[in-house]
């Protein structure tokens, strides 16, 4: 399916990623038909995607009657057959591939093969997501970064068998959804998380060497090297438990390359439920009335 014939969006996952993905597409002019099996949080995700697009129009960054009209383009469903009527799909479920490889083949069997089901998927194998299908082709990566309305870049990820037509396609609605877009190779972390496993591995290994406590290294990395954020300050936001995921993702799919070993102290501030923004406390810790 081409990008003139796409009008409305489906979104798996309520989710910081998610909602941050319905919003902008919504935004952007698409119909967005959300998803997700819990119907208390996806009514809590509905609730903050108007919260932001209110403050947006408060802002003067969009009128009222265009903030009025994005908010009434989103649609919730806890019934993933709904799906079918959607043009392009976007899941941005946990990081389980188990999980992924589920609905994805759920949705080989109510959804046409024409239509795009696009994974955002931060260092999964998209061809290995795509493989539980009878349509791999048309499986591509599309990964968002966190905060999905703030941030611009978008990773469209080939599959050892993604259509060229199919990436070409999610490249051009990337760019409709306000992002800039770079194509890369399925492998492991793809670029950005490639690149940044050591800038938080090493904060962390800084950390559990007694160098500095982790306010200092912020401080170093946005003073001295120039960074809007420190490592433990980006954790915070991204989630700790998301970070970690990643980490270990990364680790695996390199046969345990040493350098790309997870931290132990950050799985232990998973385990303890420290996630960061999103429970109020991570490396920092943050008010109640504060936006997570």
């Amino acid at each position: 399916m081409t990008i003139e014939h796409i009008k409305k969006i489906g979104v798996l996952g309520s989710g910081t990623m998610g909602a941050g993905i319905a919003q902008i597409a919504a935004q952007s002019g698409f119909d967005v038909l959300l998803y997700d099996i819990n119907a208390e949080i996806l009514q809590k995700a509905f609730g903050k995607i108007s919260g932001f697009i209110n403050r947006a129009a408060e802002k003067g960054k969009m009128t009222r009657e265009e903030a009025d009209i994005a908010i009434e383009r989103i649609i919730t469903t806890t019934h993933l057959p709904n799906m079918a009527g959607c043009d392009f799909i976007i899941e941005a479920v946990p990081e389980k591939l188990e999980l992924k490889q589920s609905l994805y083949q759920e949705l080989d069997t109510i959804t046409s093969p024409e239509i795009i089901l696009a994974t955002n998927t931060s260092t999964l194998s998209v061809t290995q997501i795509a493989s539980i299908t009878k349509n791999p082709g048309r499986v591509v990566g599309m990964h968002f970064f966190n905060p999905v309305p703030l941030m611009k870049l978008v990773e469209v990820i080939g599959g050892a068998i993604s259509d060229e037509a199919a990436i070409q396609t999610t490249v051009e609605m990337a760019k409709r959804l306000g992002k800039t877009p770079v194509v890369t190779k399925d492998v492991p972390g793809f670029i950005v998380n490639r690149v940044a496993r050591p800038f938080y591995l090493e904060a962390l290994r800084l950390l559990e060497e007694g160098v500095a406590d982790h306010a200092t290294i912020d401080r170093l990395i946005r003073e001295g090297g120039g960074f809007n954020m420190g490592p433990f300050e980006l954790m915070d936001l991204i989630g700790l438990d998301v970070n970690f995921a990643a980490s270990v993702s990364v680790y695996e799919a390199y046969f345990h390359e040493p350098r790309y070993r997870p931290s132990l102290l950050q799985q232990r501030m998973v385990e303890s439920g420290r996630l960061g923004r999103k429970t109020g406390r991570g490396w920092y810790e943050y008010d109640e009335g504060e936006d997570k």
